[in-house]
């Protein structure tokens, strides 16, 4: 101001002229730094986007917006102080407290960007590689509590910036959030217990699971901080409460990598003497069969004998997970064992009972009948 005070001198303009001008030079100012800023940030895009890396990507594209608020909300708070001193209204003392929280609120403003942008990011890779050992909801309910820190903190600042003990308030808080805790207890464990299945991702939105523990089996279709909305396979709704699975063991089905062909089939004690060649002759079809995965366990042996039937076993897993391909695959193979069997000449088993009927002697007495 001094400096534009000493040239506006030498013009002998009045002094109504001479800050009036000052205003227009540092409204001037403001814009051609406005637009140095934007020509900068364009052509840093353009090389970034040649680049690989998405983070320096983000970062520039967070900062444009800010950059160019913080120009012109100091440009014309500076503007604003000129007019003071020439005016001296009470209404220009919030010039500082407005430039305070400006400068917090353009800073809340640029890391909330600067968030999203990151969960992109990382949802974009999971998309791509499946192999990531990222979840979607994991990444956004991380997000959110960032999100909601920053809030908070930039909140606090803003306090402490207008005169406001920060002090005071985080005491009350901590008693209040003692008392809330007492009373809201169920509240706060189906929370905790949201925050634990986003971190330890036992399952995700679009997985089947199921609890021997619990009556629990079906779909998840949405976990939220305080119940996961979980659809039965008759196709009804199952609200759990997130606290119940810190207690309760969960299996996850859809996760598994094979599904398994586990059955026990028997023959007729007659056609015993065909047992090995049968054996021999199924386990060649697993070992060709395109469906079956030939890594797995695979075993195919003579298991006992039955009441009725002599046995034996298949032990064997598909390629698929798929459970509607897994029953085509299944029925494929014992159709082809089934074919096995016929070939061999032998027959499957069924229940039977033989009836010994004693032949009495003949004594030569005449009956009394």
């Amino acid at each position: 101001m001094e400096f534009l005070q000493e040239i506006l001198s030498k013009f002998n303009l009045e002094s109504e002229s001479v800050w009036m001008t000052q205003v227009f030079v540092i409204v001037l100012t403001t814009l051609v730094f406005s637009f140095i800023q934007k020509r900068i940030f364009y052509k840093l895009r353009n090389k970034l986007t040649i680049t690989k890396n998405p983070w320096d990507d983000l970062l520039v594209h967070a900062a444009a917006r800010p950059v160019s608020y913080l120009i012109w909300l100091l440009g014309i708070l500076f503007a604003a102080e000129i007019v003071q001193h020439q005016s001296e209204a009470v209404i220009f003392e919030v010039i500082d407290p407005l430039r305070d929280i400006g400068v917090v609120t353009i800073l809340i403003f640029f890391l909330l960007h600067l968030i999203r942008g990151a969960e992109d990011i990382f949802i974009n890779k999971q998309s791509a590689d499946e192999n990531q050992d990222v979840d979607k909801h994991t990444v956004q309910a991380i997000g959110k509590l960032i999100r909601i820190s920053v809030f908070i903190t930039g909140g606090l600042i803003m306090l402490q910036t207008l005169g406001y003990s920060i002090s005071g308030i985080l005491a009350f808080g901590g008693v209040g959030g003692i008392a809330i805790g007492f009373a809201a207890k169920d509240l706060l464990a189906n929370f905790f217990g949201g925050l634990m299945i986003y971190l330890d991702r036992p399952f995700k939105v679009g997985d089947w699971i199921r609890s021997n523990d619990k009556a629990i089996e079906g779909t998840v279709e949405n976990i939220g901080w305080r119940l996961t909305r979980i659809r039965t396979f008759d196709k009804r709704p199952l609200y759990v409460p997130n606290s119940i699975f810190n207690t309760i063991s969960v299996e996850n089905p859809s996760r598994m990598t094979n599904r398994r062909i586990k059955e026990t089939m028997g023959i007729r004690y007659d056609d015993i003497n065909k047992m090995s060649s049968i054996i021999d002759q199924v386990k060649n079809m697993l070992k060709n069969h395109p469906d079956i995965d030939k890594q797995q366990t695979m075993i195919v042996n003579f298991n006992g004998f039955a009441a009725s039937s002599v046995d034996f076993f298949i032990y064997t897993f598909t390629k698929t997970t798929d459970w509607i391909q897994f029953h085509e695959i299944k029925q494929d193979v014992l159709l082809k064992i089934v074919e096995i069997v016929e070939a061999n000449g032998a027959e499957f088993a069924f229940p039977t009972s033989t009836l010994h009927l004693k032949t009495m002697p003949n004594t030569g007495e005449p009956s009394n009948g």
